[in-house]
């Protein structure tokens, strides 16, 4: 990419009973939004306008039947079907779930042929886009199949990261699944995208135990003694910059975190209640580990404000930024990694 061409940034629509396609519209309703970024929604220029009709936005569509005729400076909707939607705000429909996978589809392939250069993904409802064809927990796991590397749901802000070892997981089974190939391969992920897409040069990484108190010497549990401790251990012998297992009650209370560049939770609650609470609405989730970009709120379809016009776009808006920051991040990257004297010369 020429450093003069703007990013292209596509977006799947997510539940079309929910808020996305009101804090998707409230994003991009400035035009001044346009000088960063050219946005490419995928859903049906009738829908959207249903939307902006709806919300009475001053945000113009512009009708495409491919994302390969995108057109800058305009906010472009990809014709993903053409029949009319019936919208029931705050309504969980199955329906509402195949047009949510359609724009998902249509967008992921998009990406993988480069016709956008990020996905930002709007909130969908993890239970009515169950099918025969589609039975993934989310986005994550269907962009780890769709897509090439290892996926790691890593939720990212200004002030802090968090990096999970299981993330759709029930809590019953989470600890059987922390093996030791996990552990590398997630601390691997973590340290990769640090200095890849946040350009940290030496990052350091705390790893939250898996019992209370790290298994207290064995009383809460062994697993932190057996499994966590001695990988850990084997990975720093390697040369990163690696610390835990910490406790997980008193971590983040005691702003520990903030000695850190990223923050690996053992499950998934554990590391998303305290991001949710010290970055609501200011945090993003960022797939990590994957050979494309692709974030999405740190929220989800928000049925009890649907259609009310009350919802918060700043997450939103974060998400598209951070995108945007991780793309250009990955390309300075790959470009000083093939021209290092380039970098040492800087």
């Amino acid at each position: 990419m020429k450093k003069d061409e703007k990013i292209i940034v596509g977006i799947s629509i997510g539940d079309l009973n929910g808020i996305g396609a009101e804090i998707v519209i409230k994003a991009y309703e400035d035009p001044r939004s346009l000088e960063l970024n050219t946005p490419v929604i995928f859903a049906s220029a009738k829908t959207m306008q249903f939307f902006k009709n709806h919300f009475n936005s001053k945000i113009n569509f512009f009708s495409i039947d491919s994302p390969e005729k995108v057109v800058h400076g305009k906010v472009n909707v990809v014709e993903v079907w053409s029949e009319p939607v019936k919208i029931e705000f705050g309504t969980e429909d199955k329906k509402i779930g195949e047009y949510a996978i359609k724009s998902l589809e249509a967008a992921t392939n998009a990406l993988k042929e480069g016709t956008i250069d990020v996905l930002v993904t709007a909130p969908i409802n993890k239970h009515n886009i169950q099918s025969e064809k589609f039975n993934f927990p989310g986005h994550t796991d269907y962009l780890a199949k769709a897509l090439n590397g290892k996926s790691l749901m890593f939720m990212v802000s200004d002030e802090l990261r968090v990096g999970l070892l299981t993330d759709h997981v029930p809590l019953k089974d989470a600890s059987n699944a922390i093996t030791v190939d996990l552990i590398k391969e997630k601390i691997a992920t973590v340290t990769k995208s640090l200095i890849q897409d946040f350009g940290v040069r030496k990052p350091k990484v705390a790893v939250l135990a898996i019992n209370p108190h790290a298994g207290d010497n064995g009383v809460i549990g062994n697993e932190d003694d057996t499994i966590l401790k001695p990988t850990l251990e084997k990975i720093k012998a390697g040369g990163t910059l690696v610390y835990g297992p910490y406790s997980a009650d008193s971590f983040f209370g005691s702003n520990t975190y903030k000695n850190f560049d990223a923050i690996i939770a053992s499950y998934h609650d554990q590391g998303l209640i305290p991001f949710k609470t010290i970055a609501f609405g200011k945090g993003v989730n960022y797939t990590a580990g994957l050979d494309k970009v692709r974030t999405s709120p740190d929220h989800g379809t928000a049925y009890e404000i649907a259609g009310k016009g009350i919802a918060d776009e700043s997450s939103m808006k974060q998400a598209i930024f951070t995108a945007i920051e991780i793309f250009k991040h990955r390309e300075d990257y790959n470009y000083y990694s093939k021209n290092p004297l380039k970098k040492a010369s800087r």
